[in-house]
């Protein structure tokens, strides 16, 4: 105590005056503020920019979140042209993705982006909408919505590539019919599909026994609307089973007649002769006769009928028809061709030509052209006559008045 009380200094009458100035110094520098204008130009821009324009709700929407909603909303729709351009669908087609899915998988990522940037928009005016908070009736988040989307879309690529990954590669060298192969193919991607989507369903919190209801509204649809759509998806799965058509196959079926192209859940497509894609509900094939030209063994035999003259050698015209039919490439050698003699018509001699063939049976319309090209051309080297039709014609008796057409022939001649 004694030290700290020896170090104090005790002011003075002499250092009292300078301390009194020092304070009253400081005192008066403290006390002077510089001056502030609550009013300049700047301020006020930002004010009426702030002030608020109208409300939703509890919140309000300023001229700064407006100007950013817009730019935001017209950034969305600019995202999804580009999604749809052709440069993005070229760039899904480098990964060997079918047409029709390029272009389901460019739609909804063209409206996710376009969501995206609307509900970022609306955000920024200065409504909040979470990502995670769960939408009003949906126990689902938007974000929950876009990543089952996604899911979704992923569950059909896949079982399209399992598709086509068993179809041209594991199945096609394991002997079976082509057909068959289409077939397994056809059903496993179809299980593939529904398996991935419960999977799906089950995981996002959509559990199935909550789907009941609408299981029971669906068979009610069925049963008065829907019946047509169950006919021909459950005609689908008999093709499928039972193949009484496969691809390749040139059928004729409701007055379409072509060759089977593909064979969906719901239709099957059949090319026609001119290049025309028809597309026939399954049901057709199960309740309408049908006419395969190849069911069990593509050999299809094809008859074309030829009238010679009477008098003609009948033994040569029937060589001159088999020489014809035999010169064709596409005519098979067993069973060989034939000729028959049918009948004995009113102006001709009847033969009918018999071939056989596979390639040209899905061309019989060429077939038979060159057949018959052929034919003329063996009958004229023959020197076989192809008649036109006559009549020969007895008077028994009387006068007939013939007017010469002839020149040289007199006008009213009798004969």
């Amino acid at each position: 105590m004694s030290l700290l009380r020896r170090n104090a200094r005790v002011p003075t009458k002499s250092t009292l005056p300078h301390r009194e100035a020092a304070t009253s110094k400081r005192l008066r520098r403290f006390a002077v503020a510089k001056p502030h204008n609550a009013f300049t130009l700047g301020n006020v821009e930002i004010t009426l920019l702030e002030r608020p324009l109208f409300y939703v709700g509890d919140h309000y929407v300023t001229f700064l979140g407006l100007i950013a909603f817009v730019g935001l909303f017209a950034a969305g729709l600019l995202s999804a042209r580009i999604l749809q351009s052709d440069a993005v669908r070229r760039f899904f087609s480098r990964f060997k993705i079918d047409t029709n899915f390029v272009a389901i998988v460019t739609t909804i990522l063209s409206l996710a982006a376009l969501i995206f940037f609307i509900i970022s928009a609306i955000n920024a005016a200065g409504i909040p909408l979470g990502w995670n908070a769960p939408l009003p009736a949906i126990k689902l988040s938007l974000l929950q919505i876009f990543l089952l989307v996604a899911l979704l879309v992923a569950v059909f690529w896949i079982s399209s590539r399992t598709k086509r990954f068993l179809f041209n590669r594991l199945l096609a060298q394991s002997g079976l019919d082509r057909s068959l192969q289409y077939a397994i193919s056809q059903v496993i991607s179809n299980i593939v599909l529904v398996v991935g989507i419960f999977i799906i369903l089950e995981n996002t919190g959509i559990h199935l026994a909550a789907l009941t209801v609408f299981a029971g509204a669906v068979g009610v649809g069925v049963g008065f609307g829907l019946q047509n759509i169950a006919s021909n998806f459950i005609s689908g799965l008999v093709i499928l089973a039972e193949r009484p058509i496969t691809i390749g196959d040139r059928v004729e079926v409701a007055g379409i007649v072509g060759r089977v192209q593909q064979i969906r859940a719901r239709s099957t497509v059949i090319m026609t002769s001119d290049n025309i894609a028809m597309i026939v509900p399954n049901s057709k094939f199960i309740d309408s006769p049908v006419t395969n030209w190849h069911y069990g063994d593509p050999s299809v035999r094809f008859r074309l009928p030829v009238g010679v003259a009477y008098g003609s050698d009948v033994n040569k015209v029937r060589e001159a028809l088999i020489a014809a039919a035999r010169e064709h490439s596409a005519t098979l050698s067993d069973p060989e061709p034939t000729a028959y003699l049918e009948k004995f018509g009113d102006s001709t001699i009847d033969f009918e030509l018999v071939a056989w063939t596979q390639e040209m049976s899905y061309k019989p319309r060429r077939f038979k052209s060159d057949l018959n090209y052929l034919i003329y051309k063996h009958l004229t080297a023959a020197g076989i006559e192809i008649p036109n039709p006559q009549r020969d014609l007895h008077i028994r008796d009387g006068v007939i008045k013939v007017q010469g057409l002839e020149t040289g022939t007199p006008k009213g001649s009798e004969s």
